[in-house]
């Protein structure tokens, strides 16, 4: 065999674990942006449903005087939440940021539904136009952020899948693709929707 016949069979097979190694990585990070867009999507109805809950405090505000505990409660629950989720929007993949807003949304359902729970005592304030509408559109907005979660989750495990399948996993760790964490409730109590109707 001549040397360029030679060079060419060497170079075909460097480039082929070379191509191999650029097309996982491109996936990985194509992977790695579809999971952090569909956190982005959830953000999005987080933050409509944290822009609803001081109106909806404020509104219960003028019925519930004596119920200021509560209300108080329902506001540090959200603060802490929007605080958590600002944290997890940063680094969707960071499984601590996203334990803390897991923890912290767990904490917001149960104050709001303390709220809602409350709030029955108080038929003017269930008669409310604004009241009615907040909680309307809160009821809208907890739906949404569901189909958002369930986007989010999909797109966390085909990437986590896909990092974790031989041989990518050598370049997931390689170039540190860290395992991303799903968006999911831990406890059957906390995986009841926050009840925000009035009836």
């Amino acid at each position: 065999m001549t040397l360029g016949i030679i060079f060419a069979i060497v170079f075909v097979i460097l480039l082929v674990p070379v191509m191999w190694a650029i097309g996982g990585y491109n996936g990985l990070v194509t992977l790695r942006n579809r999971f952090k867009n569909a956190f982005a999507q959830i953000d999005v109805q987080l933050k409509r449903r944290y822009d609803l809950i001081p109106n909806l405090v404020e509104t219960a505000k003028g019925y519930m005087k004596h119920e200021r505990e509560t209300l108080e409660a329902v506001i540090a629950a959200r603060n802490t939440a929007y605080a958590a989720s600002k944290a997890a929007a940063a680094n969707p993949a960071d499984a601590g940021a996203m334990k803390s807003l897991l923890s912290a949304e767990s904490g917001l359902g149960g104050a709001l539904s303390r709220l809602m729970v409350v709030s029955e005592q108080y038929p003017d304030l269930k008669a409310n136009q604004n009241m009615m509408q907040l909680t309307e559109e809160l009821t809208s907005t907890e739906n949404k952020i569901s189909f958002a979660r369930q986007a989010y989750n999909d797109a966390v495990t085909s990437y986590n899948t896909t990092r974790e399948r031989f041989p990518t996993n050598l370049l997931a760790g390689l170039f540190n693709f860290a395992e991303a964490q799903l968006f999911q409730v831990d406890t059957a109590a906390e995986r009841a929707a926050p009840q925000v109707k009035f009836t």
